[in-house]
């Protein structure tokens, strides 16, 4: 008798596996797809510089690290956008890597970014980005990032 009832245990874990994991993938791939979203909205706020966007995306305690070791502030990073700092006009994004864990997420971007930053001229880096990510009641945000290049 034990062993029928082990059995039905386990058939009954099978059976529910099987019907939540769609719905687990299925978050997880709209997950994804938000987050790949912001990459390409941050890039676009960016260029555009727009404000309203940056701050929206950017979580409060945002922190950037520069590939220099220069770390900057989610206010400082923005500000140096808007006063002609940082300087970004285009981008051309190679590949996205994301991982989603729960509430939070790890985001590796690989991008062609044509920029002047810092009073150099206009040049074309290959940027690679790591991102963390947490999500909000607003949903995902941006809550550091790490630059170098690939």
């Amino acid at each position: 008798m034990l062993h029928k009832v082990g059995r039905a245990k386990k058939t009954l874990a099978v059976i529910i596996l099987l019907i939540i994991t769609p719905f687990v993938t299925m978050a997880q791939t709209e997950d994804r797809q938000a987050i790949e979203e912001l990459y390409h909205t941050m890039y676009r706020a960016m260029i555009d510089k727009d404000v309203d966007m940056m701050n929206q995306i950017h979580d409060d305690e945002f922190v950037l690290y520069h590939m220099t070791g220069m770390r900057q502030t989610k206010e400082e990073y923005i500000n140096a956008i808007i006063n002609g700092t940082l300087n970004y006009y285009d981008v051309e994004t190679d590949s996205i890597e994301i991982v989603v864990n729960g509430d939070e997420a790890m985001m590796t971007g690989r991008s062609r970014v044509t920029a002047a930053v810092f009073g150099g001229s206009c040049h074309t880096w290959p940027l690679l980005l790591r991102f963390k990510l947490r999500r909000s009641v607003e949903g995902w945000r941006l809550t550091e990032s790490r630059a170098a290049m690939y």
